[in-house]
């Protein structure tokens, strides 16, 4: 019998994370497998994943943390199923996103990006994300990712940016892109415009004002704007106002005398406050479209800082919230104020970043018009040739693209990637450079969702790339479910026009990652556990298993210290099952000796365990498979299989021994592969041990590796 307290003397102490994980990565980076090109065998089958690129502005959070889990489980499974996997890297510039941490850093130093040179702070942010970047690859490799960082994309790669402006160019010349003046949402603070995505709705108590404006009564939250009223509107059907349609009133206002034409339109809402509605387009969306249907001027009364501009006479200079309060004042003194609702309940619109209320405004922008890049993608989800995890996903997403609208891609920004567009009186040119003399460049950059939205065919080369050839359309998109309008929808619209195939046809959407309690995750709330920490404090491999386990797609997720711990302990319990088979088991033989009963039908119960967690990880149920991999190991093997082999083992029977001795090696491989994907480190620490791994491949090191195991089979 071997002794393997003599041969490998690091099991006669706990297992120690903090000692071995770093080396393993290296060994497996090293080996070269994470590269398909590379993998033994003869792989025909692809399985690829394009990373969900991490903002490259920060240290890496509990989602990513759960991104890279549920990732790398299916990367490392379908590597030992055999496939050729890819899973492609990357980092995001992040556009806004990073400008705005950026901001925040220029606060602290005492500066603001308000009169910088664009060129100089453009290079100071590329400094830092660049940086950061740096920073964050390592961390993931602290998680144990197993991608090929060889292959590694930067949103801001100049192929990528050439992908980018081919498409722009291509959906130009296609009539799917246009620049043109609508009303859109507007930050003051940090003077961009933004989607609709990129905004919140909050439930507000505002006062309602009902104002008099001549012969009429009006209701409005926002008396600041009536400065750039330029209509009336009453509803068509509303009989109490039918004689005042078509004709123009004038009566005295704050600043002076005002005329009003009065129109009907079926936007207005005759249950609402009097049935009247000021028309308003430069500082309401819905006002913007009543007048491009009536042909009414747009006149801007609120600039882009959120005050009250020259067309407001003494209001001018005052910031919205003050010029409503005295403008109120002022019409109660002026006798125009009818009365106000204290308690009227409304939605606004604020900037998700800094949660300000946004303000209106009319401004030249480009918009993609979505409808026709949407409708191929209705069909295709309606034709379940894309599928959901969870399931539910279809139906939102089916309202959402039915009901979409045109995207603003323009960003007042300076990080990012800059629209390739140039103007000359009415002239557009699209490209870097344009033709001749007198053009004059646009100073927008795109939304960074437009660029990102490319990402699976921009990664891998399209058109004529090899990995463009050999690895798309890809396999599975993995992402958190609070993007997947921001993100996933753009893909697969982006992918259909480009490509002419869907990016990805499986779609696994992860919830929120929670403090204990149920509560999202704040710095104000302080509530903020960093994954990297419990990594460094417990091992990777028990952040890993804590982060699947009990974590169903869609539904949120709490991380805390306990439950990380409790899977430490879970590690603790498999390095001692395989102390405790090393030491009590023979060199093993070439072959399975004959079987006794017992050991069938544990080998049996073994391969009912290695059916249902292949299924289960098959139909994307990684908590559930998770979860009975952790029983098996914990209740059946330690509790109940080691305990059953203590006698057996210390007997006579020949017999039973070999054949007991021979399935404990056995169940231990099996379940060292088995868990493989989910706690990656420990179990490769544990094979580079295996007497049958030793056995059989005592030459070859690389060759050895857990990760390019075979899946078990039965």
């Amino acid at each position: 019998m071997l002794d393997w307290r003599v041969m490998d003397p690091k099991f006669l102490k706990p297992y120690n994370p903090k000692e071995t994980e770093g080396a393993i990565y290296k060994r497996w980076e090293d080996s070269g497998f994470f590269n398909p090109d590379n993998l033994p065998g003869d792989r025909k089958e692809p399985f690829t994943i394009i990373m969900p690129p991490p903002n490259a502005n920060g240290s890496l959070h509990a989602g990513h943390a759960v991104f890279v889990a549920i990732e790398d489980l299916l990367i490392r499974y379908n590597r030992m199923k055999g496939k050729k996997t890819l899973w492609l890297p990357g980092a995001d510039h992040a556009g806004f996103e990073t400008q705005v941490v950026y901001e925040k850093k220029l606060e602290k130093e005492g500066r603001t990006r308000f009169g910088m040179d664009p060129d100089a702070l453009r290079k100071e942010i590329l400094e830092f994300t660049l940086h950061n970047k740096q920073f964050m690859e390592g961390q993931m490799r602290q998680l144990g990712a197993s991608c090929d960082w060889s292959r590694e994309k930067f949103t801001l790669d100049p192929d990528i940016i050439k992908t980018v402006y081919a498409t722009f160019k291509q959906m130009h010349d296609d009539d799917l892109v246009y620049r043109g003046e609508r009303s859109v949402n507007w930050c003051v603070k940090h003077q961009t415009s933004l989607s609709e995505l990129e905004t919140i709705s909050e439930d507000r108590i505002d006062p309602l004002y009902y104002m008099k404006y001549g012969p009429f009564t009006l209701a409005t939250v926002r008396p600041e704007t009536k400065f750039g009223d330029t209509a009336i509107a009453v509803n068509p059907n509303d009989a109490r106002y039918k004689e005042y349609v078509g004709k123009e009133i004038e009566f005295e206002g704050l600043i002076g005398r005002v005329k009003l034409k009065v129109i009907a339109d079926e936007y207005v809402d005759m249950e609402f406050g009097t049935g009247v509605v000021k028309i308003t387009p430069a500082h309401d969306p819905n006002d913007f479209l009543v007048a491009k249907r009536h042909n009414l001027p747009i006149v801007e009364v609120i600039d882009q800082y959120g005050k009250l501009n020259e067309k407001c006479g003494k209001y001018a200079g005052l910031k919205v919230e003050e010029a409503r309060k005295v403008i109120a004042e002022d019409l109660e003194k002026a006798g125009l104020l009818d009365k106000v609702d204290l308690e009227y309940k409304h939605a606004v619109k604020k900037c998700y970043k800094c949660e300000r209320v946004l303000e209106p405004r009319v401004l030249p922008q480009w918009f993609v018009k979505t409808k026709p890049l949407s409708e191929p993608i209705i069909k295709a989800i309606e034709n379940d040739e894309v599928t959901f995890y969870p399931d539910h996903y279809k139906k939102i997403v089916l309202h959402w693209l039915n009901n979409i609208e045109d995207w603003n891609i323009s960003r007042q920004i300076v990080w990012g990637i800059p629209i390739p567009a140039w103007y000359k009186g009415e002239e557009i040119y699209i490209g870097e450079n344009p033709p001749g003399v007198g053009w004059t460049k646009e100073t927008d950059t795109f939304d960074t969702w437009f660029s990102s939205g490319q990402w699976p065919f921009a990664t891998l080369g399209y058109p004529d790339g090899e990995d463009f050839k050999n690895f798309y359309p890809t396999q599975v998109m993995e992402t958190a479910g609070e993007i997947i309008f921001f993100w996933v929808i753009r893909m697969l619209m982006f992918g259909v026009y480009r490509t002419g195939k869907l990016p990805f046809t499986t779609i696994y959407l992860h919830g929120l990652v929670t403090a204990k309690d149920g509560k999202k995750m704040s710095k104000s709330k302080g509530n903020v556990i960093s994954p990297l920490e419990l990594s460094d404090k417990y091992g990777t491999d028990a952040l890993r298993m804590g982060l699947i386990i009990g974590n169903t797609p869609g539904t949120s997720t709490a991380l805390y210290e306990d439950k990380i711990k409790a899977y430490k302990l879970f590690a603790n319990k498999l390095w001692n099952i395989s102390r405790f088979i090393f030491e009590n088991t023979s060199e093993p033989e070439k072959k399975e000796p004959g079987l006794v009963d017992i050991d069938a039908q544990r080998l049996m119960e073994l391969n009912n365990v290695i059916t249902q967690v292949t299924r289960e990880i098959e139909e994307y149920r990684f908590y559930l498979a998770g979860e009975n991999l952790y029983h098996y190991v914990w209740h059946t093997f330690a509790d109940d299989i080691l305990e059953e082999s203590k006698p057996i083992l210390k007997g006579g029977n020949e017999a039973a021994k070999r054949s007991r001795e021979w399935f404990l090696r056995h169940a231990l491989s099996q379940s060292l592969k088995l868990l493989h994907p989910f706690m990656p480190f420990i179990t490769e620490e544990i094979w580079q041990s295996l007497p049958v791994r030793q056995a059989r491949l005592p030459h070859n090191k690389d060759q050895s590796l857990l990760m390019v195991e075979p899946w078990p089979l039965f």
